[in-house]
């Protein structure tokens, strides 16, 4: 197995098809998005960095709730697609793996970072670098497979971070890093955040509608997701 998930925009060859199963996809639109924006809070006249922004479906939510969205992707079509759902915010095609030169010092309030930590190389690098973009007050909530669903199916040491490869069902063909929670938890820390409250997400009641065995899975075991909302360390200004 690679070292490394590497710079490739993974989720540029079926950036389409993911928009239209993520749109009211059980797992986005009934389990991930919820837990996020409840973590965000109120938004109304935020600024918000949607880091790894995807199609665009996070950021038109927030645009509803009166948020002013700025976004970014590695997947030069997600850009595309994200612009189009949403015209009034800002986008471009960025790689985590690189600074953020284009935003100053503390210019936004609220950074949201769902489920691409995993693609990430250097954690902990950037993660520095939406702390610095995030005013003293700001929060950071991120959301990411959770640790233990990894372990059950994948084995191995717990303990022991590794990159893997997968083929979902669609055929999509992914490459992500598993990781520990203590190894996230670290991350956030070495960048400068607190974690202020972390959640184990359990679906909303429609998706019970769209797969009532998968409802009453992710409703009773730790195997899908979690979502973490994080300060910047006040001790640290």
């Amino acid at each position: 197995m690679p070292d490394a998930v590497g710079p490739d925009a993974q989720y540029e060859v079926f950036a389409d098809e993911y928009f239209d199963h993520a749109s009211d996809g059980f797992y986005n639109a009934h389990y991930d998005r919820p837990a996020c924006l409840s973590l965000l809070g109120d938004v109304s006249g935020c600024v918000v960095l949607d880091a790894a922004c995807g199609p665009g479906l996070y950021a038109a939510e927030l645009d509803a709730r009166g948020a002013r969205v700025i976004g970014f992707d590695q997947s030069p079509r997600m850009v595309d697609l994200c612009r189009q759902r949403v015209p009034a915010g800002t986008f471009r095609t960025h790689d985590l793996a690189l600074p953020l030169d284009w935003l100053p010092d503390g210019s936004v309030d609220r950074v949201l970072f769902a489920l691409a930590v995993e693609y990430v190389d250097d954690r902990t690098a950037a993660l520095r670098e939406l702390r610095r973009v995030l005013r003293p007050d700001g929060a950071l909530v991120m959301s990411r497979q959770h640790p233990t669903g990894d372990w059950l199916r994948h084995g191995g040491n717990y303990f022991h971070a590794r990159v893997i490869e997968e083929t979902w069902s669609r055929g999509w063909q992914v490459r992500y890093w598993l990781s520990p929670l203590e190894q996230t938890c670290e991350e956030l820390h070495h960048a400068g955040f607190l974690i202020e409250r972390l959640l184990e997400p359990r679906p909303t009641p429609q998706a019970a509608d769209i797969d009532a065995d998968r409802y009453a899975r992710l409703s009773s075991e730790p195997t899908g997701f979690m979502t973490i909302r994080a300060i910047p360390d006040p001790r640290l200004t």
